[in-house]
């Protein structure tokens, strides 16, 4: 994708290092992927920040409620070294489903942003930040490792389900995305 397509995404930190030479024409490598996140607790998820902290991203027109929601990273199959990493601030933490008996009570406003139980958050893979950057990796077998709440920030009862791990075979031109199970590290 061209620099010129990921300006908002450059602003919010979500592209490598080595992307902050590059100009509009030049282009990036992005392992994008969908991310559902589930409240399997009793309690809401509220935001980390409290709403007058909140920030207004002009670029994407809305407001990030937590500094990190998710972090994104790429390790070596092998060695499990971080290769590339990405993150999500809080694109807007809402209610995007629920699982039947359940309601939704948190949407996408400047006033109120949460996850209630039993309810979803939905990120698709078009949205911007919902990748890793892996424009100077080389082809190889990785691991995709997803950390919700990686800081711990928003308390939880549990802590041991807030992380998926995947495997990933990236040829340079694909990648093949399998295995996925939630672990606890």
């Amino acid at each position: 994708m061209s620099m010129y397509n990921l300006r908002c995404a450059a602003e919010e930190n979500c592209l490598a290092s080595s992307s902050s030479s590059s100009n509009d024409y030049d282009t990036r490598v992005l392992l994008r992927f969908p991310q559902r996140v589930k409240n399997q607790g009793t309690a809401d998820f509220l935001p980390s920040k409290p709403r007058y902290s909140w920030e207004w991203h002009s670029c994407h027109h809305h407001f990030h409620s937590m500094d990190e929601f998710s972090l994104y990273e790429l390790l070596d199959a092998d060695t499990q070294t971080q290769v590339a990493e990405g993150h999500k601030a809080s694109f807007c933490l809402e209610d995007t489903s629920c699982d039947p008996g359940y309601h939704r009570r948190y949407a996408c406003t400047s006033h109120t942003q949460g996850l209630s139980p039993g309810c979803y958050d939905t990120y698709n893979a078009d949205i911007d930040c919902q990748w890793i950057d892996i424009t100077d990796v080389s082809p190889g077998k990785y691991v995709l490792k997803v950390t919700v709440n990686p800081r711990q920030k928003v308390p939880e009862s549990n802590f041991n389900n807030n992380i998926v791990r995947c495997d990933v075979q990236y040829t340079g031109t694909a990648a093949h995305v399998s295995g996925c199970t939630t672990t606890s590290h």
